[in-house]
């Protein structure tokens, strides 16, 4: 991903808020085969305050990614959109597209199947706690055979990335009535493009870099 220092995304808590809110992500690997791309979902490594992230593949995408053994580029993509030339102020403009997105980069470590085992429970606990009635991995009717079965067939792994490219591009070029704007657009709802997520992002970049003046 080229980088623009007008939109680069460097902070260490805001990236982690990202993947955060972002947990599915892409996996590429540059294999003997060519360029290989899957998607799972991941969490950060809730023992770490950095950026390391934990997921798991199926089998045998272990094999296709030659996991373990060389550079894993993960993608987190975040709230994106069409933004109008037709929200600017008069003149000259073209469309663009407004997004956030991080490309976390490094070699990730295979997981014991008992470390495996925490990574799933924990993926499972995450994404059932919004649930009216909860079906946790342990909980009946699953039981321990089929847990474990579970857990073998899939490759635990964490990741360190030892790049991190990070982009937050939300019109900072733009004065702020016109980001303005654009935020009450993306919050209308009516319009084919309106997105109350992006435009949030939008308004938390905003006030972030007015308070910062």
């Amino acid at each position: 991903m080229r980088q623009n220092p007008s939109f680069a995304m460097t902070d260490v808590g805001e990236l982690r808020r990202l993947v955060e809110l972002n947990p599915w992500v892409t996996l590429v690997s540059q294999t003997d085969a060519g360029l290989v791309a899957s998607h799972y979902a991941v969490l950060l490594d809730e023992g770490r305050d950095d950026l390391t992230i934990v997921g798991h593949v199926g089998r045998p995408d272990d094999l296709i990614h030659s996991l373990g053994e060389g550079e894993l580029l993960v993608v987190v993509q975040g709230a994106h959109g069409y933004i109008s030339p037709g929200w600017y102020a008069d003149g000259p403009n073209v469309p663009t597209w407004n997004f956030v997105s991080a490309h976390l980069t490094g070699v990730p470590e295979i997981l014991s199947p008992q470390e495996n085992l925490e990574v799933l429970d924990r993926l499972v606990a995450r994404f059932e706690s919004g649930m009216p009635q909860p079906r946790l991995l342990w909980e009946p009717p699953n039981d321990a055979d089929y847990v474990t079965k579970l857990e073998r067939g899939t490759v635990g792994f964490r990741l360190t990335p030892t790049r991190v490219v990070a982009k937050r591009k939300l019109s900072q070029n733009r004065p702020d009535e016109v980001v303005e704007t654009i935020i009450a657009e993306l919050e209308a709802g009516a319009g084919p493009y309106a997105d109350p997520r992006l435009a949030g992002e939008m308004r938390r970049d905003l006030d972030t870099r007015k308070a910062a003046r």
